[in-house]
């Protein structure tokens, strides 16, 4: 039972985190079920798992729903990012080793060509990630990387969005908070990161809006 709803967590959750439910949307259970070639029992449970994550949201009486996109949800999601990063980023400046410093920096260089407008925008986001995530492994703190992930769940798919007019500016931010890491400057490294990250109330409106166009209006 437990590798059936791992599977259907995994398929569903994948699902909403690119929006394959329309914000807010009522999910059918039953459709979703057949959809998936899943019975009920292991998908609830996955859902409910989902539910706990804050991925879909679960009202009594009336079930479950995709989790809504609105600027206020994508500032609170970033001002959790900026909180989680900031600390990772200062733990690792403290307790990285030399070794692992520089595999970070081997990674920037390695990586640095593909940050060009021809690189799918899918792509560079996951560069990205995985640029914190590196960062957010050497803290130390396994719990820490476990919520960053989980948050970049739930924003995944308006950065996407945001990303398509950033792509040469991420690479150039990445390098400013390496040169902070490498000099074991913990407050640089913060706010570097800090600064790489917000997102304000009118820059998340923009984003949320080109969002509904991408979910809702045909592209070419």
């Amino acid at each position: 039972m437990s590798t059936s709803v791992d599977l259907v967590y995994e398929q569903v959750r994948h699902m909403a985190a690119n929006f394959e439910f329309k914000p807010a949307e009522r999910i059918n259970e039953s459709e979703l079920s057949k959809r998936l070639g899943a019975s009920r029992t292991p998908l609830r449970e996955a859902m409910n798992r989902l539910t706990a994550e804050g991925l879909l949201m679960f009202e009594a009486g009336r079930g479950f729903f995709c989790q809504p996109l609105n600027p206020q949800l994508v500032v609170n999601l970033y001002e959790l990012r900026e909180a989680l990063e900031t600390a990772a980023i200062r733990a690792a400046v403290e307790r990285a080793s030399d070794d692992q410093i520089a595999e970070l920096q081997q990674f920037i260089l390695d990586t640095a060509g593909r940050y060009t407008d021809g690189t799918p925008t899918r792509e560079i986001v996951a560069l990205d990630e995985q640029f914190h995530l590196m960062i957010a492994n050497l803290s130390g703190n396994p719990e820490l990387v476990n919520m960053i992930e989980l948050t970049y769940e739930r924003i995944r798919y308006v950065r996407w969005i945001a990303m398509r007019e950033k792509i040469d500016i991420t690479h150039a931010a990445h390098m400013h908070i390496f040169e902070a890491i490498a000099a074991r400057d913990a407050d640089a490294a913060v706010a570097r990161m800090r600064d790489h990250i917000k997102k304000h109330n009118a820059e998340a409106t923009e984003i949320v809006g080109k969002a509904y166009t991408h979910l809702y209006v045909p592209q070419q």
